[in-house]
């Protein structure tokens, strides 16, 4: 029986695919896994039970990534869940910002107790004169699950796309359209769009990108979208460029004191995963997830190890091993493994970073001091006996 702690409250439907091996525990220290959201978890202590996290959504710079593959906690998130709602909330973003909808909106609501608004609104309609998205030009800055889904919207809305990913996965290229224009280099985007929108990871590499010198170099009136990460756009040099008229319009889904309320900003409250199938999506990919690595030892989808499967076991038994990355650790290992009289039947191991990940299949009896005699090696962190 393995026990999971929610430190939000997810989607029960997402949970419900939990099978019966799962039990759900109100007590942070009695859980084997825990699934999260938003919660700040860089001040919690985790009980050494603690095997793995799952971040119901792709961001998460509110996980210690790497105090946690240190302690031997696997950290999954799930990309991709909760694209399609997002990318419904970027196309709603440009058209708020091409189209006065909400300056139209507040006028009916101030002028609603006249009983003439259904004549003064031809009058007034002028103010909130804007444009269309067809014919418009888009660049889109990230062609993952999300970035990817946009792009072909916006194909399908009659714009014209330039997509750039340095990165870009194969799976994505196959999924865009050929109609979008790849550019290797972000220069001529930026001189190009009317709408500029932006689908990375907050990284130290990607902290601050969209700064001031880009500003300076796209067109004038521009209309830049923010459905990443705010710290992703230098913000003071957004703001200079909306007074200066360089900027047309700021929409952002994280509004904070140099945004919030501004002229020439449209910001939304972190809206771009909250609808029920996001939410749902989001849980039942982290549960499923979870369940692979707690029965079968398989990582997918971590961002702190490396992804490894090897199905479910059918020797004796399998044991998980969570390690720094370096020479040598393999030989130790087997070592000890051999010397306890176990045959390995199977074995893979993967390295991201400083961190590696071994599984290993065996038959034999795996005896309670081999397990001290792994973990006692200095390079690993923890040694799992899945089976």
């Amino acid at each position: 029986m393995f026990k999971y702690h929610c430190l939000n409250p997810l989607s029960q439907t997402g949970l419900d695919h939990f099978n019966t091996n799962y039990q759900k525990t109100d007590d942070l220290k009695d859980a084997d896994c825990i699934l999260v959201r938003s919660a700040k978890m860089h001040d919690l202590t985790l009980d050494p039970k603690t095997v793995a996290v799952a971040r119901a959504g792709a961001g998460v710079n509110n996980i210690p990534l790497e105090d946690y593959a240190r302690q031997g906690v696997v950290v999954f998130n799930t990309p991709g869940a909760n694209a399609n709602g997002v990318k419904e909330l970027v196309i709603a973003g440009m058209l708020l910002a091409s189209r006065d909808i909400v300056g139209g909106v507040n006028w009916s609501k101030d002028n609603a107790s006249d009983p003439d608004i259904s004549k003064n609104m031809e009058k007034a309609k002028k103010q909130f004169k804007g444009t269309e998205l067809a014919g418009k030009k888009l660049g889109v800055i990230g062609l993952g699950a999300i970035g990817q889904m946009v792009a072909n919207a916006a194909v399908s809305l009659g714009m014209e796309v330039y997509g750039y990913d340095p990165y870009i996965s194969v799976n994505a290229a196959w999924n865009l359209s050929r109609d979008i224009h790849h550019e290797t280099n972000p220069a001529r985007l930026y001189a190009e769009a009317d709408f500029i929108t932006v689908h990375i990871p907050l990284l130290d590499s990607t902290r601050g990108m969209i700064d001031r010198a880009a500003i300076e170099s796209m067109k004038k009136g521009v209309i830049l979208l923010n459905y990443s990460r705010d710290v992703i756009y230098d913000e003071a040099a957004v703001m200079d460029g909306i007074a200066a008229g360089k900027i047309r319009k700021y929409v952002t889904d994280f509004p904070n004191p140099l945004t919030a309320g501004k002229e020439g900003v449209i910001a939304t409250p972190h809206l771009g995963a909250s609808t029920e199938e996001s939410e749902e999506n989001c849980t039942v990919m982290a549960v499923k997830e979870l369940m692979d690595y707690m029965e079968n030892g398989n990582i997918t989808h971590s961002v702190n190890y490396p992804d490894c499967t090897m199905g479910i076991c059918s020797s004796d038994g399998r044991i998980a091993l969570l390690h720094h990355n370096t020479k040598g650790v393999i030989a130790k290992y087997t070592s000890i493994l051999g010397d306890a009289g176990l045959n390995i039947t199977d074995m893979t191991n993967k390295g991201k970073g400083d961190f590696a990940y071994s599984l290993v299949d065996f038959d034999g009896e795996l005896k309670a001091e081999t397990v001290e005699a792994l973990e006692g090696i200095d390079e690993i962190y923890k040694a799992r006996v899945i089976k």
